[in-house]
């Protein structure tokens, strides 16, 4: 507020004579509505910023990102060869492209696409500073013990975004690609459009980052007394079960395959059990 707008009548003064400003009042919901556009209109620059950087070297973006599943030189390919080397699982993870033809079907649709993905990986690039405008509206309607219990929350979910795209794009992906290319019906030619197959690699790593955001999810509701670690561990069985049924489905109908998606996200799972007991242990002695 500026000092020629203030009513010196109405001046508080502190131990020291000094005076205090009279605070700011409490935001309206027009205001938080302004506000909350401010942050969306920032992240949406960020977002197209991005996407327009990614646009002008579309070259390297498709060949090297959304469609490297289907490359050869695919760098999950060699990534899955090498672990299946170190345990002991000899070349049974050691597939390479699969036998797939890529065409166009619709006019300008290899234009769309460019224009489309490319800020769908926009987002990806820029969910750090998305993420902090997110946060950056919401923490200040948080009480101050909560801010600090959230303290270095934009770098963990940026962390754990990036983690789970790594493991969808990285893992997911050339299991569910051979799969699906590889799973044939008679009289059918396996020939695909440019959209289809850029949406289906969409489709396996952008679901992965976001359950890679499950303990930080857990965290929260944790910390507000609305799940508890004793409650996950008592449906620790059920999460087994979840979690092999959706790394078969995933993956080729063979053991080891499974149990290379299905380790990881039952760690995710453990490690969500270990921030509930911490973060509920926070709430008790917040009620206490």
């Amino acid at each position: 507020m500026p000092l020629d707008q203030v009513d010196v009548d109405k001046w508080e003064y502190d131990e020291t004579g000094q005076p205090k400003l009279p605070e700011d009042k409490e935001m309206s919901f027009l205001d938080h509505l302004e506000e909350l556009r401010w942050h969306i209109m920032r992240s949406l620059i960020a977002i197209v910023i991005a996407g327009i950087f990614l646009f002008i070297f579309k070259d390297w973006y498709f060949h090297r990102v959304l469609l490297a599943p289907i490359q050869e030189d695919f760098i999950g390919y060699r990534f899955l060869c090498w672990v299946s080397g170190n345990i002991g699982a000899g070349d049974i993870l050691c597939f390479g492209k699969p036998d797939l033809e890529v065409i166009t079907t619709v006019f300008a649709e290899e234009f769309i696409a460019a224009i489309k993905y490319a800020f769908f990986g926009g987002f990806v690039f820029a969910f750090p500073y998305v993420f902090y405008e997110i946060w950056s509206f919401i923490k200040p309607g948080l009480y101050e013990a909560e801010q600090k219990a959230t303290r270095g929350v934009i770098f963990v979910c940026s962390v754990l975004f990036f983690l789970g795209v790594a493991f969808g794009h990285l893992v997911i992906t050339p299991f569910a690609t051979n799969f699906l290319v590889n799973f044939n019906v008679p009289s059918v030619e396996n020939t695909v459009t440019l959209s289809s197959v850029i949406g289906y690699m969409v489709m396996f790593t952008l679901p992965a980052a976001l359950l890679f955001e499950l303990p930080v999810v857990v965290h929260f509701l944790a910390r507000f007394g609305l799940v508890t670690a004793k409650g996950m561990k008592s449906y620790r069985r059920h999460s087994i079960v979840g979690i092999l049924i959706l790394a078969s489905i995933l993956t080729p109908p063979d053991v080891v395959t499974q149990i290379l998606i299905a380790i990881p996200l039952y760690v995710l799972y453990e490690l969500s059990i270990f921030v509930a007991k911490r973060a509920e242990k926070k709430y008790q002695e917040d009620l206490a």
